[in-house]
């Protein structure tokens, strides 16, 4: 298999990774758009002309956000949503009011080294914020994404991946002791995994799922761990950390393919030794056994 690549790199930002794409007549949801990178890449959105809505646990902060790109972009159609992915209730509320075709779908939201903490379905919490959550309201649009024609569906995940595959015979920590970093790593292994088993599935549907490691950037996201430990080198700013997410997500050089994980604006090569949070993605990430098991095992939990 060839890798995507691009002239596009490191420093890239998202609107140049957008320049002369018009998304006019296309609709978009990106979840978590209240605050870091989910805020600029809903921005650039709107900017190319995409009708978008901001879905986000803070209503009011998201109402705010989306008032502050209309005015600095100039759309209409731009609005906040109140979703919050942890909550299985809340996603089915959300889907139940979306009506229409769904062209752009962007599972930003995330939590990071969490304290253990499990969801009132007692799933592990990153496990349920940064994968279930989005499982769910992805297969709840389908339908929309379907209609679309050629939709596609971006996953946040994060080189953190490579700290720990989907362990599934004790996936909420039930036996094993709970580390926050080993748990957020699993959280995003099964995130790309979630695009492989997806676009074997919805390909003929016309939907392809890809997911992206957007680079170290200060945020919110953070907070457990004290801060960005990257070097000043090694970190992004908010316009170039968005970039990748919209280059899968707008690029013509990613229509039809899914399955695949993109980080600096170009496809990962794959990895077969553990490196830490360096680059690449794991071999373990992209295995359509692990991506089917996943999807079975996932299936019963967000219909309880």
């Amino acid at each position: 298999m060839t890798l995507i690549t691009s002239d596009f790199g490191f420093a890239s930002t998202a609107e140049q990774v957008t320049e002369g794409i018009d998304l006019r007549g296309k609709r978009a949801i990106v979840t978590g758009a209240s605050s870091g990178i989910g805020v600029e890449t809903a921005r650039v959105l709107a900017l190319r002309g995409a009708d978008v809505t901001l879905a986000v646990r803070n209503l009011a902060a998201g109402t705010g956000i989306a008032e502050d790109i209309r005015s600095t972009t100039g759309s209409t159609t731009v609005r906040a949503a109140q979703l919050d992915v942890s909550d299985l209730w809340s996603v089915r509320e959300f889907v139940s009011k979306w009506n229409g075709p769904l062209h752009l779908l962007i599972n930003n939201a995330g939590v990071m080294a969490t304290p253990e903490e499990r969801t009132a379905e007692g799933i592990e919490l990153q496990f349920a914020t940064n994968y279930l959550g989005h499982f769910a309201l992805a297969l709840g649009l389908h339908d929309s994404l379907a209609s679309a024609g050629d939709a596609r569906v971006v996953t946040v995940s994060s080189s953190g991946h490579l700290l720990s595959p989907v362990v599934f015979d004790d996936i909420n920590f039930r036996f094993r002791p709970y580390e926050p970093l080993v748990s957020y790593g699993q959280s995003k292994t099964a995130a790309i995994l979630f695009g492989v088993a997806a676009s074997s599935r919805w390909a003929a549907d016309g939907i392809t799922v890809n997911s992206v490691m957007p680079g170290a950037i200060a945020t919110g996201l953070q907070k457990h761990t004290g801060g960005l430990k990257t070097p000043p080198e090694g970190r992004k700013t908010i316009e170039q950390g968005a970039a990748t997410t919209l280059f899968v997500a707008t690029s013509p050089l990613l229509e039809g393919i899914g399955g695949r994980y993109f980080e600096d604006n170009n496809e990962a090569v794959t990895v077969y030794d553990g490196n830490g949070w360096l680059s690449g993605v794991a071999f373990y990430a992209l295995d359509p056994t692990n991506a089917d098991r996943l999807w079975e095992a996932a299936l019963p939990l967000i219909t309880v």
